[in-house]
């Protein structure tokens, strides 16, 4: 251990706390801050491998063995009293939130695609991001329905801002794939259990949405192979209909791949797999993307871009869509 480690581990929580947990958790917001201040706290950190310190990860497992912590001086006793247990949980475990509700911000620019779909998702965890002609959503100006009403489906608020295309029905999607290096079993309930660990104390209501898709995926079963997406992308896509538009798509998922370089590759070869790409992921991820985007979404936001063009600034969760433009989405041109 030495110095640098701890004030980068502690600027990593620091950056959580205000970036991501502020206005959305005021819990995880103290708690990122206090573990920040702590030494001997960041010690035990320090101990896990470097992708392995995430506050999302630390966080979940806590929650995962003990349940929700009320005050820092509980969840400070857990963490040291427990750090056996919760070590064993970070390392077993990852981050793979699959938040359904990112679907909101998705299918505004999914219904302006030629139909029907194949979807292929990225990181697909356990799936729930490939089923969004399934959920309901609210944009304020009246509700969407799935046309294979399920009066349990979850409801998505998502605000958009007046230059938002507003789908007035669902995209017609005839064939998902997902992949992942760890794909989820959604009928496993330790799994299932794991996925709800991952939600934030305050948000009743994401949790609520997050079961209603689970029970949704749970009858569906979108299939998941297990793959890493620098080397096993191509044999997807061979499956895919040649009589559908074929859509690879990823949220929050290409930050899990450290090397700037082996992300540009992955740019490059998606450009030439499939008439349409589309990213949602934190701005620094592509960087040439995000230097030709309009505005500049919240702290923490993520920036939703077709074929390489920015188009819209997202939540994280789903709950935004600011769209830039009325632009037009191209097909790549290196699509074979």
């Amino acid at each position: 251990m030495n110095g640098q480690e701890f004030a980068e581990t502690a600027a990593r929580y620091v950056r959580f706390a205000e970036a991501e947990a502020r206005g959305r958790s005021a819990l995880y917001e103290k708690f990122a801050r206090c573990i920040a201040n702590d030494r001997e706290l960041l010690g035990l950190l320090l101990e896990l491998p470097k992708e392995k310190r995430q506050p999302n990860l630390l966080l979940a497992a806590v929650r995962h063995l003990f349940g929700i912590p009320g005050d820092w001086s509980r969840f400070r006793d857990l963490l040291a009293n427990g750090w056996d247990a919760i070590r064993a949980i970070m390392l077993e475990h990852s981050t793979q939130t699959n938040e359904p509700a990112r679907c909101a911000v998705l299918l505004p620019l999914l219904a302006r695609l030629p139909q029907p779909l194949a979807l292929l998702e990225v990181g697909a965890s356990a799936g729930l991001c490939l089923l969004p002609d399934l959920y309901a959503y609210d944009y304020g100006k009246g509700i969407l329905w799935p046309e294979r009403l399920d009066c349990q489906a979850p409801l998505f608020h998502c605000r958009i801002n007046e230059e938002a295309p507003l789908p007035t029905r669902m995209p017609d999607i005839v064939w998902r794939r997902g992949l992942d290096l760890n794909p989820l079993d959604i009928s496993d309930t330790a799994q299932a259990s794991w996925l709800e660990a991952l939600v934030w104390p305050e948000q009743t209501v994401r949790l609520a949405n997050l079961r209603a898709a689970i029970k949704i995926a749970a009858t569906v079963k979108p299939p998941a192979v297990r793959g890493d997406l620098r080397h096993d992308l191509a044999s997807l896509v061979w499956e895919a209909p040649k009589d559908a538009t074929l859509v690879i798509f990823h949220t929050a998922v290409l930050a899990y791949v450290p090397s700037a370089a082996d992300r540009e590759d992955f740019a490059r070869n998606v450009r030439t797999m499939c008439p349409y790409w589309i990213s949602n992921e934190a701005p620094q991820i592509f960087p040439e993307i995000a230097r030709r985007s309009v505005g500049r979404g919240e702290k923490g936001g993520f920036l939703l871009s077709a074929n390489g063009i920015p188009i819209a600034w997202t939540d994280p969760h789903g709950a935004s869509l600011d769209w830039m433009a009325d632009v037009s989405i191209a097909t790549t041109p290196d699509a074979q």
